[in-house]
This record gives structure tokens, sequence and C-alpha cells, in this order.
């Protein structure tokens, strides 16, 4: 079965991923990764640890001449930034004249103080190391692995923003057909309407005057999944359960809509169920007239696009820091204050098509098998041939 972990601190050494599951045989680059990785690290109103570092993922196991063997693939992510933290961060014994940069003063929103309760821990960073967003680095480096594979059975993911802070796309009730997904990708912001990018700017730029940050909601499109993946059967089988665990688990992330999930709560039923008609050209035999469902059903996939919407909170570190507690003391202090980003919804679409794409990875192997990519690509064909035929009958 496919999984993926990953290991590292956000100014320890560097990043480890071990990718588990990916048949052998599949064509894999480390320049492919890399596009990801920088599209990760661009966007309006980052911070600058995007000026240090400059990710490439390094293949240590698993992949000779290019290709998968089927075994465990681990890379590595080196941390530039480490050379300044060499002492502070370092895994063995220090002299007591070392500076630990160690803190204890909390921040509201953020995973140290229950990190330090629940792993009772007096220094803060023992928990900030690994909570910080710098782990997603990881993810998108295994997504871009799986995308890989995706892109074999004609399966691509996109991604934009829909809205930063009160400012709402243009264009965020377009047919996905018509959406410009070209425009998105030259975007500072991830937009997709060229017309929103100073306003987004804008509304980004005015809060880090304010000295404070800034979320918002992006989407995330898979496009071209086959009918069936998922299972009604169990809940923990569930496509889009997986889907959403996957998205809430991105840093900041607080809310997930499959579809038009929360604006269908406003409408009656006969408004909002996507109505099935026959469609002899088309592989699958049927289509939805509509698409409010976002691609699933039950928890299993239908046909139709995969759409999942992603709300993002602002980012806890803040500029204007509020007021907290020291975790030691319980004194009444202002919240720590370390570099960060003021904005983090446009770099989120590229982790969010990560997480996308390893859960599509995982069910796609678990339903179609196949210990070499020739194989699974066999597998997936002729399911989608008997599909066909299916509707023939």
């Amino acid at each position: 079965m496919f999984r993926f972990l990953t290991a590292g601190e956000s100014h320890g050494p560097g990043l480890t991923i071990m990718v588990e599951g990916l048949p052998a045989g599949l064509n894999v680059s480390e320049e492919d990764i890399k596009i990801d990785l920088q599209r990760r690290q661009k966007g309006f109103g980052r911070g600058g640890r995007m000026k240090i570092e400059k990710d490439h993922a390094y293949f240590k196991s698993g992949v000779r001449h290019g290709l998968t063997l089927g075994s465990p693939i681990s890379l590595w992510i080196e941390n530039i930034d480490f050379k300044n933290w060499t002492d502070a961060m370092s895994p063995y014994p220090v002299d007591e004249s070392v500076d630990k940069k160690e803190f204890s003063k909390t921040v509201p929103g953020h995973a140290d103080f229950v990190g330090a309760l629940k792993f009772k821990q007096h220094d803060l960073r023992n928990v900030l190391e690994r909570a910080s967003a710098r782990e997603t680095t990881s993810r998108v480096a295994a997504g871009s692995l799986c995308k890989s594979l995706l892109k074999k059975l004609n399966i691509s993911i996109k991604s934009r923003v829909l809205s930063i802070g009160e400012v709402t796309s243009d264009d965020i009730d377009q047919k996905l057909e018509n959406v410009d997904w070209d425009q998105t990708e030259i975007s500072e912001v991830r937009s997709s309407s060229k017309n929103m990018d100073e306003k987004f700017k804008d509304a980004i730029l005015s809060s880090k005057r304010n000295k404070t940050t800034i979320g918002g909601i992006f989407q995330v499109v898979a496009f071209n999944s086959p009918v069936g993946l998922g299972n009604f059967s169990q809940w923990d089988r569930k496509l889009d359960g997986k889907i959403a665990q996957a998205m809430m688990s991105i840093n900041a992330v607080k809310g997930v809509e499959i579809g038009n999930g929360f604006a269908n709560t406003k409408k009656p039923g006969s408004e909002v169920q996507d109505v099935i008609i026959p469609d002899k050209e088309d592989r699958r035999n049927f289509k939805h007239i509509t698409n409010h469902a976002g691609g699933l059903e039950g928890g299993v996939t239908n046909g139709e696009p995969i759409v999942v919407n992603v709300a993002i909170k602002p980012i806890a570190t803040l500029a204007k820091p509020l007021p907290s507690v020291d975790i030691n003391t319980g004194e009444i202090i202002e919240a720590q204050y370390n570099r960060s980003d003021v904005c983090q919804v446009p770099p989120a679409c590229v982790i969010g098509e990560a997480m996308m794409s390893l859960i599509l990875t995982e069910s796609i192997i678990e339903k179609f098998g196949g210990d070499h990519i020739d194989e699974l690509i066999m597998n997936f064909s002729n399911f989608i041939k008997s599909h066909n035929e299916f509707g023939k009958k």
C-alpha cells in the first residue's frame, strides 16, 4: 500500500521524505520536483525565509537511472539557513555558553502552547521547529512524485486563490472549463482573473502596514479522475473524508468544502442534486449536467472534476504581537515574534495540490494495484474499457 512520511525541523539540517508504494518503472525527475518546490516558494506576501532557501529535493534511494525501483523512495532537502543555527539546532549536547535560541513566550493561535503542554517542553522552540509550515516543503516534494504517476493516467491537478481577506475573485462562479489556469501560474497571488491581482495585493499590503496577517480561500481541482475511487461502505474509506482530512492537515487551515457544500445548504434539494444524463461520446457513457457535489457522491468519485475549497486563517505570528503568557512563569507578556509571511494563501495552493495528489495516488494504487507502472496502466485501462462496455448493455 501507498504511504509517505516526513521528518525534519524548520531550522535543522534539512528535511527527509520517505515515499513507499509507488510502482516500479515510473519516470521521475529531481527537476520536475524542483518546479513544484519553486512554485511553493513564490507568492506575494511571503517572508524573508524564501529569499534564503533554494529548495531542491535529492533522491537518496528507490530511484535508479530516472526510474522508480518499487522500493521505498527517500529524498533530502537541505535547509540552507541551518548554517546560522548550527549550535542552536545541534542534535548533540552543546556548551552552556552557546546561544540555544530558546524562548517561552507563547503565540496565540500557534501550536507552541498546546505542544509545550503535551510534550512537557519548557523551550517552545522544541515545538515550533516541527510545527512550522517549513514541513510542507516535504509534502510538495512527495506530491510532485505522485503527479508523475497521475500524469500517466491523464489526471491533472490545478489550484487558484478565490479570496484574500474580504476581497473575493470576480470569477469565483465561472465554470471550471472557462477558468484561465495559465493566468494563475503567472499571477503572484495565484489569481485566475487578471483583474484581481492588484486588489489581492492591496489587501495584503494593507495587512502588512497594519502589522497584522491575512487569510483567505483557495481552490484545488482534480481533472479526469475515473469513476469509482473511494468507498461508500465504511466511514474511513470515503474519499471525500480523506481529502478533507488531508487539506485540514495543512498549517492554518480551518475549513474545507467539497464542491458547493456551504452554498448548497441554502438551496432546495431540487436545485442541488447533479442530474445524470447519458453521453455516448464520453468514455464514461454518463455525465452530470452540473457538479454541485464537487465530483464526489457517497465518498466515491463520480467522474466529474473533484473540487475542494479550503479556508486558511491569518498566520499566527504578528509583527505587532498580541498579549500572551510566558509558559514557564505565567507572566503576561507580548507574544514572541519570529520572521513570517503576511499571507500564506497563494503558496498554500501548491501544498493543497500536493495533498490532493497524495490522496488520489493512494486511492488509485489501492484500486488498480500493480508492481510495475505498465501493470497499473493496463489495469486502469481495462477498468475504463469495462466501464464503457457497462454503459452499452
